[in-house]
């Protein structure tokens, strides 16, 4: 076991020593004279699982790691779960590392199921799952994550999201964006996370 993840630190150490020294900042941006301006993410605010508030100043003077998923989802929701654990393992004791995710049925998961949810996956700290209005979720996904989130019934579960991960700055700019089903991005979410804490 301990030769397996040696060899995986390995990987990772070699992965990470080809990338960029800064990430670049993704957005329909504006030109403005000699700048220019790249869009934020817009104001928000939810509920977590343990019911406390979750805003933007939640994450002030952070970095963190958001997508969309729904906990019945019956197709690409586990594997980015699992996924973004992989993440989560790394950074969790980082006080300057976050993580978001929006559930986009809040009909069904309530904030007790959210936190049925963490405690079954050993979540502690530092990962907010939240809920709160569907629209407003809908609209921040739209708008500020430029990311697909919305009911279709013909669609397994019900719903229709995007499988990305989304690695928001300490000013709120989308630094990089992931497939969250692939285990390659994974590393290089990993790799993206520590570039972007030296900045």
């Amino acid at each position: 076991m301990k030769k397996i993840i040696f060899i995986l630190l390995g990987c990772l150490l070699s992965y990470c020593s080809h990338k960029p020294e800064k990430l670049p900042f993704l957005g329909n941006s504006i030109d403005s004279g000699n700048d220019t301006i790249y869009p934020k993410i817009q104001d928000f605010s939810f509920t977590d699982q343990d019911s406390t508030i979750i805003t933007n100043k939640t994450f002030e003077n952070k970095i963190y790691v958001a997508d969309f998923i729904f906990l019945s989802c019956p197709t690409i929701c586990p594997k980015m779960n699992a996924e973004l654990s992989q993440v989560y393992t790394v950074f969790k004791d980082n006080p300057k590392v976050g993580f978001l995710s929006h559930t986009i049925d809040p009909e069904r998961d309530s904030i007790k199921r959210l936190k049925e949810y963490t405690i079954g996956a050993g979540i502690t700290k530092n990962w907010h799952f939240v809920t709160g209005n569907r629209d407003s979720i809908y609209s921040i996904a739209s708008k500020s994550y430029y990311s697909t989130a919305y009911k279709d019934s013909k669609e397994p579960g019900g719903y229709v999201h995007s499988g990305g991960f989304l690695l928001v700055d300490k000013n709120r700019f989308i630094r990089g964006v992931y497939d969250g089903t692939n285990p390659l991005e994974t590393k290089r979410l990993i790799c993206d996370i520590k570039i972007l804490l030296k900045e």
